[in-house]
């Protein structure tokens, strides 16, 4: 009876390790698709594939991703800088770009933030 026993909480105490296991693997590929997500958006920015208004104020996007990116929604914030050169010249077209992925994993909502800096040339 009391081997049985001693089996039984062998038996659960593996269940839950290979639970764990399963959510640390299932997080660990979220967390690349939307680290996947956030590289191919930052290059479709800096190589100008998607244009984006030039304008002196802070604006905000999101959408929500398909194919296998399925489930994750992406924020982009565009911020224009407001910098000097040495001669107090406005350096016009610089701007902040922060991306987040968001998704829901679970019960939780989960997320990953991209920031970079991309110099548009005014026309």
């Amino acid at each position: 009876m009391i081997g049985v026993m001693v089996f039984a909480i062998g038996v659960l105490t593996l269940a839950r390790c290979v639970d764990a296991c399963l959510n640390a693997e299932s997080a660990k590929v979220w967390d690349e698709r939307a680290r996947v997500a956030l590289e191919n958006r930052m290059a479709e920015i800096e190589a100008g594939a998607i244009d984006f208004d030039a304008g002196n104020s802070t604006s905000s996007s999101g959408e929500k991703l398909t194919g296998m990116f399925e489930g994750i929604k992406l924020q982009t914030v565009r911020t224009p800088l407001h910098l000097q050169d040495d001669n107090k010249k406005e350096l016009i077209g610089l701007f902040q770009i922060q991306l987040e992925a968001l998704w829901d994993q679970g019960s939780t909502s989960q997320s990953k933030t991209l920031t970079f800096y991309v110099y548009q040339q005014t026309r």
